[in-house]
């Protein structure tokens, strides 16, 4: 039945997607973070390119559209571009040349979508579904898992939808706790009360859905994403208490052994899983050293290429870290590339947040900058931990901030109103405006402003 209902959707929102391309990106988010088609038992759904036929239907459907073409260039967006172009030079130079094919070409997907994504970010409904979808998506498993988590008394692990970016334990504790600001953004723009309590339970849940994971990695981004929430958010003394109620409700459903899990922070030398990733990181610093420009390329973590760079060859791990990953796989230049990357990004959530900071009609973007650089800190931390360097969501979070000073530019300059009213207007094309004679910078008499008539406002 599952199944079913999936292909409908799935099939059903083609013609949509051909009318209205920004509607594929919503699609497209909701298989990349959810994996309906990893919730069934049906194995031809399972193994079916759902996301190949929605991305193919949507750039397809992009390109013959009035949809803007244009991303727009700043130092994040260049940088960022700069990043994508690196991967596919260091995939040419790769030491294991089909698992980087394989890698590059997973990775390069993901990015064209979010960069396409990005142009079609044109006003704040788009935003706000984008967000909603992620949410809703990654939120399914936080909700679920929380519930799990209180019926069970915490006593098993979390898992996520399988052959994803956040099968594992870890992955998905990770992604949980970056969408809990996303749900606080939403919670401060709802205008319905069941909505926002609907949004509080969700982020009560999901994170002790977080704590029930057994990540010591995820425990040490939510202390972080803890602090920057309450630090970034306004109504900052009820935001601590109902964060300090939902820790301590969270730990009481905790058993001895979780307590036990996490005390292994302090001694990590007699922690096998912690020694591996260390391993794995020695790994990656001798291979850069040895390949300073372009690294291993993608999937450069090999039992074969431990043997000749790892400490300990025997111990072959995945790269468990973001900053590591990226360094073993494209060299110090796109460990440099992805640095810059975010550094930008977060100075671009700073000038949102000053320039909207005293303007009532721009506080939702100072929120959703604020949120959104609380999400990136948490990825920051807990991506020291786990190699997610290429899951789409960091990348998403990007675009929706450069889109949103954008958005808060043209305001303030221009006087531009970021809401275009209901969601079904957010979705219709941006229809290509002919010029039409004596408009624009031609010459001629109709093309020279006339004076306004006396009491007509300049």
């Amino acid at each position: 039945m599952r199944a079913l209902l999936i292909l409908l959707i799935i099939f059903g929102s083609l013609p949509f997607i051909v009318a209205r391309p920004y509607v594929g990106i919503i699609v497209w988010s909701w298989i990349s973070y959810m994996n309906p088609h990893r919730l069934v038992w049906w194995s031809f759904v399972y193994t079916m390119p759902i996301a190949a036929i929605v991305g193919g239907t949507t750039l397809l459907a992009y390109a013959v559209s009035a949809e803007p073409k244009r991303i727009p260039l700043n130092r994040v967006t260049v940088f960022w571009i700069l990043f994508v172009l690196w991967m596919c030079v260091t995939t040419v130079f790769a030491l294991n040349a089909p698992g980087a094919y394989h890698g590059w070409d997973r990775s390069f997907k993901i990015q064209v979508m979010a960069l396409v994504a990005l142009a079609m970010l044109t006003n704040r409904q788009r935003l706000d579904m984008l967000v909603w979808m992620i949410v809703i998506s990654i939120g399914f498993y936080g909700v679920k898992g929380g519930l799990f988590a209180i019926r069970t008394g915490g006593h098993y692990l979390l898992w996520g939808p399988p052959d994803s970016f956040i099968e594992g334990n870890n992955e998905l504790a990770l992604a949980m706790l970056v969408i809990i600001p996303l749900m606080r953004y939403l919670q401060l723009q709802a205008r319905n009360r069941w909505i926002r309590r609907a949004l509080v339970l969700a982020m009560a849940l999901s994170a002790i859905a977080v704590l029930s994971s057994y990540s010591r990695g995820a425990l040490l981004a939510a202390c972080a994403i803890a602090v920057f929430l309450w630090w970034k958010s306004r109504h900052r003394i009820a935001l601590g208490v109902g964060m300090l109620a939902i820790a301590i409700a969270g730990l009481a459903f905790m058993p001895p052994q979780w307590f036990e899990r996490m005390a292994t922070i302090e001694s990590y030398q007699a922690d096998a899983s912690a020694m591996g990733r260390i391993n794995a990181w020695h790994f990656a610093v001798n291979l850069a050293l040895d390949h300073p420009i372009t690294g291993g390329g993608f999937n450069t973590f090999t039992p074969a290429l431990f043997a000749r760079y790892a400490p300990n060859p025997t111990d072959f791990h995945d790269a468990h870290s973001i900053y590591f990953q990226i360094l073993g796989e494209h060299g110090f230049v796109g460990l440099a590339l992805f640095l810059l990357l975010g550094l930008f990004t977060w100075r671009t959530g700073s000038w949102v947040i000053r320039h909207a900071r005293d303007r009532p009609d721009l506080r939702w973007a100072r929120d959703l900058a604020a949120m959104i650089q609380v999400s990136l800190v948490g990825y920051a931390v807990g991506g020291t931990f786990l190699g997610l360097a290429y899951f789409d969501l960091p990348y998403n979070l990007v675009g929706v901030l450069v889109a949103t000073r954008m958005l808060v530019d043209r305001r303030i300059t221009e006087g531009v109103e970021a809401e275009a009213g209901s969601w079904l207007e957010a979705l219709r094309p941006v229809p290509f405006r002919r010029r039409r004679p004596g408009h624009g910078p031609e010459k001629g008499p109709r093309a020279i402003p006339t004076a306004p008539a006396e009491g007509e406002r300049r």
